[in-house]
């Protein structure tokens, strides 16, 4: 009987759930910040071959 409420407390206690779901809105910034940095470094190194390309095309 003495266990029961304490078991009852800890089943109505909603914190876990909150901090599941701080950790996925974390999780889906993350995902957010790691795919624009990627896509952003995809096109920072084609515009450096372009300008690569155009300085040596331009000395020679």
């Amino acid at each position: 009987m003495a266990l029961r409420l304490p078991l009852r407390a800890f089943l109505a206690s909603e914190s876990g759930a909150t901090a599941v779901e701080y950790g996925l809105i974390v999780a889906c910034i993350f995902l957010a910040i790691i795919g624009g940095v990627s896509l952003f470094a995809g096109n920072e190194n084609a515009m450096y071959t372009t300008i690569g390309a155009a300085v040596g095309g331009a000395v020679r």
